[in-house]
């Protein structure tokens, strides 16, 4: 009898991600958890702000630690963001998940992650709330709690873009 754990092998031998991910500069993205790959967006807006030199810091617990788990995920220039990060999907779109409009933040940052390149876009809450931003499409048929994001690459900007375009949609709220 063949073990559970070669049949399990011999059925992960047919799948794979998509071939553009193949030596790709940023392919270990891929080998994450979608949790993980949210902590590695807000992770690298943190680096990317202290790289840059622009003001930001995180929700905190009272003992002092980073909140994961907080309405909003960083506080840019005084104004608060919740970071959504995705892949590259095989279509060549970006799928922003759990886009939620109860959450107390006041403007979106999208990080996009293809295989050799990074792209980002900001909107303010209300830019998402109109559609300003795209099209949002319920996660969950019956309940308007989450939503996703669908944008393509050339929706988004490229991530040399990054500290002129968060002055400018902060800027617009404060």
């Amino acid at each position: 009898m063949t073990s559970p754990a070669d049949i399990l092998h011999r059925v992960l031998e047919r799948y794979s991600n998509a071939k553009k991910w193949d030596n790709a500069v940023f392919g270990k993205i891929k080998l994450l958890s979608n949790t993980n790959i949210g902590d590695v967006g807000q992770d690298f807006v943190d680096a990317l702000c202290d790289e840059l030199n622009v003001e930001h810091a995180f929700p905190l617990a009272p003992d002092g630690h980073r909140l994961k788990q907080h309405p909003w995920d960083v506080e840019i220039l005084g104004v608060t963001f919740e970071v959504k990060t995705a892949t590259e999907d095989v279509n060549g779109a970006f799928q922003f998940n759990h886009v939620r409009y109860h959450r107390e933040y006041q403007a979106l940052l999208c990080v996009g992650i293809a295989p050799n390149e990074i792209v980002f876009d900001a909107w303010s809450k209300a830019d998402v709330a109109t559609g300003v931003a795209g099209h949002l499409v319920t996660m969950d048929k019956g309940s308007s709690a989450t939503h996703k994001l669908t944008k393509r690459k050339n929706e988004l900007r490229p991530i040399a873009e990054f500290e002129r375009h968060v002055r400018h949609v902060t800027d617009s709220l404060r």
